[in-house]
């Protein structure tokens, strides 16, 4: 298993995924969702 987690720069967890497999294109996918989902919330 793989996981990805976004953190923000006081460490807090802004957002996880697990994934069975190792995949550059979803991690991106991942990580801009994440990231866009967390400056909404700002």
């Amino acid at each position: 298993m793989y996981l990805y987690r976004a953190v923000d720069s006081e460490g807090n967890t802004i957002d996880f995924y697990l994934s069975e497999l190792r995949d550059k294109q979803v991690a991106k996918r991942f990580f801009k969702k994440a990231l866009a989902n967390y400056t909404l919330l700002q």
